[in-house]
């Protein structure tokens, strides 16, 4: 179902067109395309985006389907007047509409949440009193912790696909009896590298336990499709999807969030409240107690529509600029790139660096000062991984972490290896101290105030 139909309720041409799909081969425009930075020697330059693994720009079609949809914005479900009518429909088709992004089955739910992580927290909310959860220690925290702590397995961070997936068949055998949940990164948010989902899901599925994907990082770049991955859950966040505003989803198999207590307590949870008991809803609205984030659900959606309609062009965008940024970095003396399972491994569109010399604080803080590009350096909510992968490097505590996507291009890559390969070899071309905003020049001219804008 296309974004389109959510506007079809509405009387206006302006709505309808105002969310038009791109008609060119191109991969979508994003918000900001055209930001200009200041730099510390006093030029501008236009913002080169290494960041997108953790939030994405709002993709413009996006944008659009958000305005169209807010003159007429009103709560949802329990209202007559033609507003609420309207934007039910919108949101109940944005449900359809990310249900189909993820080759759902017919009989799986959409549960809308805040991010991967209230979905993945709602998930553990919903185990089985019984049930044992097997997962590595290198997720991202929001995969890693949310799990009770006596009835969960940490599993080493695999060195290779088949340690991973001999690790969790190894797990499988030795977990108690009851039911078993196994936890897997679609894609690692520090490497980039792709998981073998399809591996582990076998491996569960003979030991009759379950699978949950962590499809943060691996659903904007690759396609995710739940069907014929047979995984029971999938969970996403729309603010790396190109959609922040502030919805993700958790989606699949009914029973056990059926079977659960609803995660919020509170209207729109309940089909009956008496002085003697509350009877709660089944489906979805379980566990979307209160009023929910339509807006973050149709953007959500919309941005769904957009990359399905040019995943063909956003996959070879992607690898093109991967494969530029992995052979630039291979060429500088002085700075290593890590991965979990070699450097063969397929992978979405991140690297993970370190600058012999130079601090990963330092290392971020010079290439935005002084080049106009942003990157995150730091353990990226994923502690114990980065701990793993730098052991051998007692020089660093963290790392840097680029991670591509729609808004970056091809100078943008040659910009950020030649950075590198110019602090790899001269230094920084300023003296750095600690501030209210991080690491910056001590003489930076910059004005790093940002104003009210409302």
């Amino acid at each position: 179902m296309s974004i389109l139909s959510i506007l079809e309720p509405a009387t206006s041409t302006a709505q309808r067109a105002a969310v038009t799909r791109l008609t060119t081969g191109s991969i979508p425009a994003t918000v900001g395309a055209d930001l200009l930075v200041p730099l510390a020697d006093g030029r501008v330059t236009d913002y080169a985006n290494f960041d997108h693994g953790a939030s994405a720009p709002c993709l413009e079609s996006v944008r659009r389907a958000v305005e169209a949809a807010l003159p007429s914005y009103a709560s949802v479900h329990r209202g007559n007047g033609y507003a609420s009518r309207i934007t039910t429909q919108w949101y109940e088709r944005a449900r359809a509409e990310v249900h189909s992004f993820v080759g759902a089955r017919e009989d799986d739910q959409v549960v809308f949440t805040r991010q991967t992580t209230d979905a993945l927290n709602l998930l553990a909310k919903a185990l089985p009193a019984d049930a044992t959860v097997i997962v590595f220690e290198s997720e991202h925290h929001a995969a890693l912790l949310p799990w009770p702590a006596e009835r969960t397995i940490r599993l080493a961070a695999p060195t290779s696909s088949t340690g991973a997936v001999t690790a969790v068949a190894d797990a499988l055998r030795q977990a108690p009896e009851g039911p078993r949940l196994v936890v897997v990164t679609g894609a690692s948010n520090v490497t980039g590298e792709i998981f073998p989902i399809a591996e582990l899901t076998a491996v569960a599925r003979a030991h009759g336990a379950r699978i949950c994907l962590d499809a943060a990082q691996l659903a904007p770049h690759r396609e995710v499709n739940i069907e014929q991955l047979d995984v029971d859950w999938v969970a996403l966040s729309g603010h790396k999807l190109y959609a922040p505003y502030g919805a993700g989803a958790l989606i699949g198999r009914a029973d056990w969030l059926n079977a659960a207590a609803p995660y919020l307590y509170g209207g729109g949870a309940t089909s009956s409240v008496t002085a003697d008991a509350t009877v709660w809803n089944e489906g979805p609205a379980r566990h979307e107690g209160g009023s929910p984030n339509v807006i973050g659900a149709i953007a959500l959606a919309a941005a769904c529509a957009a990359i399905s309609r040019h995943r063909e062009a956003i996959e070879q965008h992607e690898r093109s600029l991967l494969a530029r940024l992995r052979t630039g970095l291979a060429q500088i003396d002085g700075v290593t790139t890590y991965d979990i399972f070699g450097a063969d491994a397929d992978r979405v569109g991140t690297v993970c660096f370190t600058v012999a010399g130079i601090s990963s604080t330092l290392t971020s803080a010079a290439l935005s000062a002084e080049y106009g590009i942003g990157v995150r350096d730091g353990k990226f909510c994923a502690h114990p991984l980065v701990g793993h992968l730098l052991q051998d490097s007692p020089e660093h505590a963290t790392a840097v972490r680029a991670s591509l996507g729609l808004g970056t291009t091809r100078e943008h890559v040659d910009r950020l290896v030649n950075a590198v390969r110019t602090l790899a070899t001269q230094g920084s071309k300023h003296q750095y101290e600690e501030s209210a905003h991080g690491c910056q020049p001590a003489d930076d001219p910059r004005d790093l105030e940002a104003p009210r804008i409302w």
